[in-house]
């Protein structure tokens, strides 16, 4: 059995993942961005040890659900699944005054990972729109540059895949992996969205909890349990430094070693 943190679990995608989890006899905590979400989050996952709460926008409250997370002891994988974004349709800034994109998916998890004792296993959502993001890592907030939502979101996914290979190469005791789940019917994705929603979830389950020797690697891209091609910035080292830097300039929290 795994126990197993999953971020943004109140619905969508984490929902799935945490059910799955469950269902399989492993025991999940779910995580949701204030209490009535975390409400619904145990309403549709009973069975989960318990919900945490903690807005990703906000730097400090992420901090905090880390120390909650903490509190709670060792767990064997994290997967970071909160995301939003793919078409905010300006700058929406947070209360640190960065971009609300770029604060919850790109700096939460980059927290999150610092400061959560080191799970046996990392798992990370990126999108298949990674492969268009900006790999200059120029303006990250969006100070300069004309606001595209879009163009926000494939930025963010990329950051991830960066994230999980620099995690792989600078934590070698950690097996840590992206994955893109498809363009699937969440709220996020829409109605139309044209994959397979019931496979959608089952990758970041199997990264996180399967003994089968394909899913205990580490530094690797899957989609639907499969080695996938990235962007080819997501194993540059150079490219991975310099985002850990930036992450650290933004949050005043170093990477430990």
């Amino acid at each position: 059995m795994s126990r197993v943190f999953i971020t943004g679990s109140a619905d969508g995608l984490g929902q799935m993942a945490a059910r799955l989890l469950v269902d399989a006899g492993h025991q999940v905590v779910v995580h949701a961005r204030n209490a009535a979400r975390a409400e619904e989050a145990l309403k549709a996952v009973p069975e989960a040890e318990t919900a945490l709460t903690g807005d990703l926008s906000s730097i400090a409250a992420t901090i905090a659900l880390a120390e909650q997370v903490n509190t709670l002891g060792r767990f064997d994988a994290v997967i970071h699944n909160a995301a939003v974004g793919y078409q905010e349709p300006r700058r929406i800034a947070t209360v640190d005054g960065l971009p609300h994109v770029f604060a919850v998916n790109t700096l939460a998890p980059y927290i999150l990972t610092a400061l959560i004792r080191k799970p046996k296993r990392l798992v990370y959502l990126s999108s298949g729109l990674h492969r268009s993001g900006d790999a200059s890592l120029d303006d990250l907030a969006w100070d300069r540059r004309p606001w595209r939502g879009t163009a926000a979101y494939s930025d963010s996914k990329l950051h991830d895949a960066l994230l999980a290979f620099a995690i792989a190469r600078r934590w070698p005791a950690v097996l840590s992996n992206a994955l893109e789940p498809g363009w699937v019917a969440t709220k996020m994705g829409g109605a139309g969205a044209p994959d397979d929603l019931q496979a959608a979830p089952k990758t970041q389950v199997w990264l996180a909890a399967s003994d089968e020797p394909s899913a205990t690697v580490s530094g690797a891209y899957f989609y639907h349990k499969k080695p996938r091609e990235t962007h080819p910035a997501v194993q540059d080292v150079a490219v991975q430094e310099r985002l850990l830097e930036a992450c650290e300039g933004f949050s005043g929290i170093r990477l430990p070693d």
